[in-house]
C-alpha cells in the first residue's frame, strides 16, 4: 500500500484506481481536520432552525435598537446591541466548543479514514472497523468549492475535504453523478 505524502499535505495519503472502460474505483484516505468539522457543522446550524432563530432574534433586536435611538433609549440601544451580539455569536462559539471536544473524545477523528468507491458502494474502513454503503442509500450527495459531503442520513456526512481529495475530487464527482443517475433511472 502507497503510503507516501501527497503535495505535502502531512497526515493525507491517497491513491486513486480507476479505469473508465471497466469498473470504476477510487481508493484514498482522508483524516477529517477539526476546520472541515467546524464548517461542516457551521453549514448545518445556519440551514437548521438553531442558526435561523438566532439570526431572526438578531435582526429583530437590531431593529429594536434602532426603534429604541429614534426614541432616545440610549440604554435600550446599548443593551440590545449587546445582546444581540451575544446572540450572533453564541452558535459558532458553541460549535467550536462541541467540535474541539469531539476532536479529543471521538476516535474515529484521530486517523485517516480509508475510502474504496466504486459505481455499487462506498466502503469506509479504519483499522479494523469497516461500513458499507450502496449508492442508493446515499440521501444526499453535495459537491462545491471546498468538499464532498456524502450524507448517510439528514445529518450525517462523510466530510472530504478538496484539498485532501486532490486528483481525486473530479474523478469522485463523476463516479458519484454515474452511480446516482444510474440508480435514478428506471429499469
Amino acid at each position: 500500500r502507497d503510503r507516501s505524502v501527497s503535495r505535502g499535505l502531512g497526515d493525507v495519503y491517497k491513491r486513486q484506481i480507476f479505469s473508465w472502460e471497466q469498473d470504476m474505483k477510487l481508493e484514498f484516505d482522508v483524516k477529517v481536520t477539526e476546520k472541515d468539522l467546524y464548517s461542516f457543522n457551521i453549514e448545518q446550524a445556519y440551514k437548521g432552525s438553531q442558526g435561523v432563530i438566532s439570526l431572526l432574534f438578531a435582526v429583530l433586536l437590531a431593529a429594536a435598537a434602532v426603534l429604541s435611538a429614534q426614541k432616545g433609549n440610549t440604554e435600550y440601544v446599548v443593551l440590545y446591541i449587546i445582546v444581540g451580539i451575544l446572540v450572533l455569536l453564541y452558535v459558532p462559539f458553541s460549535l467550536k466548543g462541541r467540535v474541539k471536544m469531539i476532536m479529543k473524545t471521538n476516535e474515529v477523528f484521530s486517523k485517516p479514514l480509508h475510502f474504496e468507491i466504486d459505481e455499487k458502494n462506498i466502503k469506509v474502513s479504519q483499522g479494523d472497523e469497516m461500513a458499507q454503503l450502496p449508492w442508493e442509500q446515499v440521501y444526499r450527495f453535495v459537491a462545491n468549492d471546498k468538499r464532498i459531503l456524502i450524507f448517510s442520513n439528514r445529518k450525517n456526512a462523510y466530510i472530504l475535504s478538496k484539498e485532501q481529495l486532490g486528483d481525486s475530487y473530479e474523478p469522485l464527482k463523476e463516479l458519484a453523478g454515474l452511480s446516482l443517475i444510474h440508480i435514478s433511472e428506471p429499469t
